[in-house]
């Protein structure tokens, strides 16, 4: 096992609903200095594992080991952390607690804070879901949060993402006939419909018109969606992503009682300094939806990345956006806190 685990006790999410003996895994990058101000958090998002993010972290980069103390905390329901597939019953599959973005935040705050004694972050980032984390960290404890730099990731679930997110449930619930009372039969062979699904939002269009999938290594349409799609997706438990497709469809730094659905009011919270980057052709987290978020945050740069692989410019895989990113990072961290 190459992470740690935060045993968190019984919990009691926003929905109501209690799971007993829950628990975050963790994976920790470098060491933490004395006065305890080195502090990156880098949440996973949907589906991805710690190992997902490593890509990003590395000697000479921002995110360098060798002079921040990194912390990775899995996102519950992604097989790793508290999960469908991972908890006795009678929570597991269908019957786990739903969890927000909210909850998830709350409990990496008590990792943070109570196994760390940590009391200031230089740093929340992420990709994706892990960017909805890394807004939520600077409206919930934005005296305690530096700077946020979330990276094709939105600090709420826009309606058409919404609708995104659903076409995939469906996809997916549709191998039992829309029967609530089957779900617990899913498998991971349905989740190829889901896959198939995602292929259309993960990458641009650009990216298909130009055949970018054979820098992957894949010489044709077919393999590239047997290949990524198909593959990526049969190998997650069918129930940890009905979990989080749940956790992504109802995503709003808002939706708490600090700020009570006044999305405007959170992000005009954040007094972390903030750099905000999507793809161009993102088609999950649209350049215009994080514009709008930037220019309410106090001491936000909207710095979209200019490129063609969509959603997947933050996916660690395109050596161009890669250094995009790792550079915007160099930069927010040479920048004094809140000035």
């Amino acid at each position: 096992m190459n992470y740690e685990v935060f045993e968190l006790g019984s919990v009691t999410f926003q929905s109501g609903e209690t799971l007993p003996n829950a628990f975050l895994a963790f994976k920790t990058y470098g060491t933490l200095n004395q006065d305890k101000s080195n502090v990156v958090i880098y949440p996973t998002a949907f589906g991805d594992t710690h190992e997902n993010n490593e890509w990003l972290i590395g000697n000479g980069m921002a995110l360098d080991p060798e002079k921040y103390f990194i912390i990775v905390p899995n996102l519950l329901g992604n097989g790793l952390s508290s999960s469908p597939s991972n908890t006795p019953s009678p929570f597991d599959r269908v019957n786990f607690p739903h969890v927000t973005i909210y909850d998830n935040v709350k409990l990496q705050y008590r990792l943070v804070t109570e196994k760390f004694g940590i009391k200031k972050i230089a740093l929340v980032v992420g990709w994706s879901m892990g960017g909805i984390q890394s807004f939520q960290w600077g409206a919930s404890y934005p005296d305690m949060v530096e700077r946020i730099a979330p990276f094709d990731g939105a600090a709420k679930t826009w309606p058409h993402t919404y609708v995104v997110l659903d076409g995939m449930k469906a996809a997916l619930t549709a191998a039992v006939g829309f029967d609530s009372s089957k779900l617990n039969q899913l498998t991971s062979g349905d989740m190829r419909a889901v896959g198939h699904v995602y292929a259309g939002w993960g990458v641009s269009q650009a990216f298909y018109r130009e055949e970018l999938y054979r820098e992957l290594g894949y010489n044709s349409l077919a393999d590239f969606m047997t290949g990524v799609w198909e593959n990526s997706f049969m190998n997650m438990d069918p129930h940890n992503v009905l979990a989080m497709l749940w956790t992504g469809q109802f995503a709003d730094i808002s939706a708490n009682p600090t700020y009570n659905g006044n999305f405007d009011k959170a992000l005009k919270s954040i007094t972390a300094l903030a750099c905000i980057m999507t793809s161009s052709t993102d088609l999950f987290c649209t350049a215009d939806d994080n514009e709008y978020e930037a220019k309410l945050i106090p001491n936000a740069i909207f710095n979209p990345i200019e490129s063609i692989w969509g959603h997947f410019a933050g996916r660690g895989i395109n050596n161009a956006d890669n250094k995009f990113i790792d550079d915007n990072l160099k930069r927010l961290l040479a920048n004094g806190a809140n000035g």
